[in-house]
């Protein structure tokens, strides 16, 4: 379902979302926010939108 990843948004800052890599391999989501840029996980398939599990990019 790629209309369910366009609609998509960081949970922080609204912005959109793009596919990344983390430094350990592992996909990502990266927010395209210019003033806090937040990366977060991708497990399992799953993208985990939480605040808590964002890291800085």
């Amino acid at each position: 379902m790629p209309w369910v990843r366009e609609i998509l948004r960081c949970p922080v800052t609204g912005a959109t979302l793009t596919d990344g890599t983390g430094p350990d391999g592992e996909p990502e989501l990266h927010s395209t926010s210019r003033e806090r840029p937040l990366a977060y996980p991708v497990r399992e398939g799953i993208p985990v939108l939480l605040a808590s599990d964002a890291r800085q990019l």
